[in-house]
């Protein structure tokens, strides 16, 4: 993905996009830990409770960004996977995290071009656990 370089006005409508999704990643997360089932589910459906905890301070992280640079936060939501299936629902939370790091990857970009350090402090925070997040779905996926 190339990184281009953003005004402030669009870094905060990139970073609104961002909190859209990590509402969706939430909810998900909720959804999925509540109906997965099977015996070799059982650790990953605790590990999801966390990861959805964890989309939630990512959620405030994001907001409190977007209204420091002077914009307003989103409330819009972004697209919610579901599946019957347990493998599926996994392979639908791993894909969230992969285009995550994708995106906060280039943000972190963005950030250091327009000199907006203590973003780019917080992106690499969001950036660490969404990688600790898809390690965790790529181990179980594996078994």
């Amino acid at each position: 993905m190339p990184v281009k370089k953003l005004t402030k006005k669009q870094m905060i409508a990139e970073l609104n996009r961002d909190l859209a999704k990590e509402f969706s990643a939430l909810i998900q997360y909720v959804q999925h830990a509540s109906v997965i089932t099977g015996p070799e589910y059982d650790s990953i459906a605790k590990e999801l409770v966390v990861h959805s905890n964890e989309e939630h301070l990512h959620a405030l992280a994001l907001s409190q960004q977007v209204d420091f640079l002077g914009g307003i936060p989103s409330v819009e939501v972004g697209d919610i996977h579901i599946s019957p299936d347990s493998k599926k629902m996994l392979e639908q939370d791993l894909d969230g995290e992969l285009d995550a790091i994708k995106r906060y990857r280039a943000r972190i970009t963005q950030a250091e071009m327009l000199q907006e350090y203590g973003l780019r402090r917080a992106l690499e925070d969001i950036l660490i656990v969404e990688e600790e997040h898809a390690r965790d779905l790529q181990n179980t996926l594996r078994k």
